[in-house]
């Protein structure tokens, strides 16, 4: 018998619009925190290593995306589950620091190795096309995050339910691009990493 939820009912309606509330409520958070600046909110305390465990974290979700993957692959299903579900629990874990590093630390700019907050026209020739490359690569990641919000929480909540059928549709286009966002995370970070002053 199909799984009733599946159907439209009036609970898939509800976790659907929660999903979609989601879906835009973490993005306009994280554009808050990039685009006006709410440093030193939470004192003294130093937040420096977060981008450090963020990239671990990033990491270990594209490791946990992976091995996922192959599971699916190799028909061990309970084993993918466990996989997906602890790449969104290290997802969930890295959006929680990334707030809170944004929420305390200020910015830190690419080619800015003096660490003044500015990137002086010395600074800027040094690093070249490298800014520019940098920077093609961050929007790219920003955007690819932003829009694998809903398509994860729509995975995991097909997954949860048992609606394969639309799990797997879904998830086709959910696992290329959350690879994506965690690998190029990672690439950000060493990227950005030597212009970290604190």
């Amino acid at each position: 018998m199909e799984n009733i939820i599946s159907q439209g009912t009036p609970k898939d309606r509800l976790f659907m619009n929660i999903i979609g509330v989601l879906s835009v409520a973490i993005p306009v958070v994280v554009a808050i925190l990039i685009f006006i600046p709410q440093t030193g909110k939470l004192g003294d305390v130093n937040v420096g290593f977060l981008p450090h465990l963020n990239a671990v974290l990033n990491s270990a979700t594209a490791i946990c995306l992976a091995v996922g993957y192959y599971f699916t692959k190799t028909g061990k299903y309970n084993a993918h589950r466990t996989m997906m579900l602890s790449a969104f629990a290290l997802s969930s874990l890295f959006l929680v620091s990334y707030v809170l590093y944004h929420f305390q630390a200020p910015s830190t700019k690419y080619g800015d190795f003096d660490g003044d907050g500015i990137v002086s026209a010395f600074e800027l020739k040094n690093v070249g096309l490298m800014r520019n490359i940098y920077f093609v690569l961050l929007i790219t990641h920003i955007f690819a995050a932003a829009i694998i919000v809903p398509l994860v929480l729509r995975s995991i909540y097909f997954g949860i339910t048992k609606q394969y059928a639309r799990h797997k549709k879904i998830s086709a286009y959910t696992f290329p691009i959350w690879m994506f966002v965690a690998v190029s995370g990672v690439v950000v970070y060493i990227l950005i990493s030597p212009f970290y002053n604190h």
